[in-house]
Order: structure tokens, then sequence, then C-alpha cells
């Protein structure tokens, strides 16, 4: 297993060369960088339409954090929104103002600051007992499934973050035949998400492979190469625009002002009761430990959760000033990018620079595109992602382990708490062991 510590201003001889290394086919790592717009995209339209954030900011800093964020971890790292804070700023009433939103993401983002900066983080995630951590990783990504599946089967409402109780019709350009199509498309491409991994060795490798095997494996290889997520947005892109024409007519050309927000006492107060407090459980948990779990089970690679922990903080304690979306690492993210072909962080710094081209060059506009968007494509996305994080948990191989995990998933998505199902793992871990412990003592006193 190979350990790095991501260090915050590297400065080995080539670094940067090593870093600009592609890991896989180009195309497989530009499929690979779409792998985690099913969250994104739903996530920022609503917070755009709902509470006026401003888009322009949020693409052109998301833009600079996947670049930076790419090239000094060396893996697909995710820049993901902040689910708790979103939900909170849509779906309760009054919705939340820009500046309170800002206020909550920089209220979040102190704490990962501070644990990371301390070292405390990394005492953190060398406590956490492996089984919680999977249970949260479970819980995570069957909640992104489910939700995946509810864009799939029902029409959107942009207005609550959640789709409406309306059935999505068979036809038409936003249709479940549609969603079904892309649905089969990567599925017949990507198969399990291993074939990139195995078709030249892995399952099919044989001493003397008979021709039916290297039959076998060519088709592999090719459809392996085909960056299926990619093209399916794309065909999402294209369909923005045949659904509504006028959209030629909307877009304006370069960037929005740059504006510094004005956050007062007030919203300070606003954003971190109401938004901050539920929103950080979840960062230190799914953005920084589980992060670095799943980077090590994908990767073989060992972050430093003291680099990814500042690294959350650094980001929103820079962009939320000027608007843009508060933004974390996230395991399902980190687990999409992977299930789509992505294996460098050059993945996401190509995404950075769409993100920043699209941004200078539209501005808030791009919104009359996003919200055109097929959302059953998104969904589609948006499950591979949720399947490909819940796979993580394959490992628990010992009836203990597999229990504290379930119960630990079990109560997260009930609750939809990760810090409750967090909690109440841990407390399943200590009383386990303490019923070993007890009973071991009880056996040496009675030998």
């Amino acid at each position: 297993m190979e350990t790095t510590t991501t260090p915050l201003l590297p400065d080995r001889c080539g670094w940067l060369r090593r870093r600009l290394r592609l890991k896989n086919p180009l195309s497989s790592e530009l499929s690979g960088a779409v792998g985690d717009l099913g969250t994104f995209i739903p996530i920022v339209l609503t917070l755009t339409l709902v509470s006026n954030l401003d888009l322009s900011a949020t693409l052109i800093f998301t833009g600079f954090y996947n670049i930076a964020t790419g090239l000094l971890f060396d893996i697909p790292m995710p820049v993901q929104p902040m689910k708790s804070i979103a939900a909170v700023a849509v779906s309760e009433t009054p919705h939340l103002t820009p500046s309170q939103i800002a206020a909550a993401g920089a209220s979040t983002a102190a704490t990962p600051l501070l644990l990371g900066a301390t070292g405390a983080m990394s005492f953190l995630y060398n406590l956490i007992p492996l089984p919680v951590v999977r249970g949260v990783q479970l819980s995570q990504g069957l909640q992104f499934a489910f939700t995946a599946i509810k864009y799939v089967r029902y029409d959107y409402d942009t207005a609550t973050l959640k789709p409406s109780s309306s059935p999505r019709s068979w036809l038409g350009l936003d249709g479940l035949i549609l969603a079904l199509a892309a649905l089969l498309f990567i599925i017949l491409s990507t198969g399990s998400g291993t074939d990139r991994d195995c078709a030249g060795d892995g399952d099919f490798a044989e001493s003397s492979p008979s021709n039916e095997t290297q039959s076998r494996r060519r088709r592999l290889r090719l459809l392996s190469s085909i960056p299926s997520a990619l093209i399916v947005f794309f065909v999402g892109l294209v369909l923005c625009f045949i659904r509504d024409p006028s959209i030629f007519k909307d877009l304006k050309f370069g960037p929005s002002k740059f504006k510094i927000l004005k956050i007062t006492w007030e919203d300070w107060k606003i954003g971190f009761v109401r938004a901050a407090i539920p929103q950080i459980p979840l960062s230190v948990l799914n953005s920084v430990i589980a992060v670095c779990k799943l980077s090590n089970d994908l990767f073989d690679k060992e972050l430093s959760a003291t680099t990814v922990s500042v690294s959350v903080g650094v980001m929103n304690l820079i962009g939320c000033w000027f608007g843009a979306m508060p933004v974390c690492h996230g395991a399902g993210g980190l687990a999409g990018q992977y299930r789509f072909g992505a294996r460098s962080g050059l993945s996401v710094v190509f995404l950075g620079v769409g993100k920043l081209i699209v941004g200078l060059v539209f501005g808030n506009s791009f919104v009359r595109i996003l919200s055109q968007f097929p959302i059953g494509i998104l969904g589609v996305l948006l499950l591979f992602a949720g399947i490909e994080l819940a796979m993580a948990s394959k490992d628990m191989n010992t009836k203990e382990d597999s229990f504290i995990m379930l119960v630990c998933a079990a109560v997260s998505m009930t609750g939809s708490s990760a810090a409750l199902g967090f909690g109440c793992g841990v407390v399943l871990y200590l009383l386990l062991k303490l019923r070993t412990l007890d009973s071991s003592e009880t056996a040496s006193h009675v030998a």
C-alpha cells in the first residue's frame, strides 16, 4: 500500500510532471470527470433558482478547487456541494439568503480546518473503527441510489430539491425511455465497473488463452474504452437546446461581476444554527474520514486526513465570501468518478478547466441550460455513483464487523443523520469489545 502525506506545498523534483501523467486512457479520464455531476448539477441548479446562488462564482471557484485538489492529491478528488446546507437553504421557510448560505459554509469549514491544523483529524481518523466508517459509506451510497431512482421514476421539483409525486412519462426528451436507454448503455459499456482493471489480465487471464477467451478480452477492452458517462452527459447537453431553443437567445457572454458578500451578525447566527450544525458532522465523516478510507480502497493510497481536512476549510473560507456555493470533498463523488474511469488527479483537472471556461464565457446565464438538462440522465449517473460507494462495504468479512456496519447504516438512513448512525456505531463497537474483554478476563480467572 502506498502511503502519502500529501504535503500542502510539495517541493519534490518532478512533482508536477507526475501529477500531469494519465493513469488511464484519456477517454476514460474524461468520462470519469463527469461521474459526479449527477449530484452537482441538481443542487447547484436548485440553489441558483431558489436562493439566488451566484452560479458564475460557483463555477469559477469550484473549477479552481478541482484543479488545485487534483494536482495536490493525485486522485480524482471530488468537489461537491455541502448537501445539508443546500437542503436547509431551499426546503425550510424562510429560505436562506446567499449571505446566510455563505456564513453556514464558512462556519462549517472552520471545524475541519481547526481539526486539521491541530492534528486532531488524523487522531480521529486512526481512532474511528473501520466498520463504523463502512456503515456511513453504505448509508450514503444507498441514499444516493434511492434518490437517483426517484429522479428516474418521477418528475423533478426544482423548488424543493426533491422529486415530485408525478410519475415521469415514458416518452419525451426527459422521459423514462431516455433514462433507461442511458442506463442500459452504461451497463453494457462498463459492466460492473471492473472491466477497466481486469480486462487485460484479471478474471480472464490464462496461461494459454483460447480463441474464445481472447475474443472476450478484446470485446471487454473495446467496451470499457467507451467514455459512457461523457457520452451520456453530452447527449443531455444537446437535449437542453432541443427542449428549449430559446436558450440561444438568453445566453450572455462574459463572466458575471464578482462581489464580496456583506455578512451581518444575524446572517452568521442564522447560518450557523440552521445549516452549519447539521452539516459539520457530515463534513467531518464523509468529506474527510470516509474519503481517506475510500482512497485507500480504490487507489491503494492513504491520504493524509490532516491535508484533506485543511483543504475543505481553505476552499470555503475563500470562495464563500464571493458568493460561491459551500463545498466539500465527498466519498460519493470519489466513487462515482472512479466508477466511470477516473484514476488520476488529471481527470478532475479537466473538469475544473471545463467549469472555468463555462463560468467565464457564460456566467450566470448558464443556468438556462442547466434548467433544461434531463433529470432522468442525472439520476442514472447518480445511481452508479451511489452503488460504487456502497460497494466499499464489501470488505466486512466477519459477522461482528458486518453487524456494526449494518446497524450504523440503518440508523443513519432511518434518521437521515450520518452523525446519529456514527454515534450508534461507535457505541455498539465499544460494547462488543467490552463483551469480548469481559469474557476473556472471566475465562482467565476460572482457569
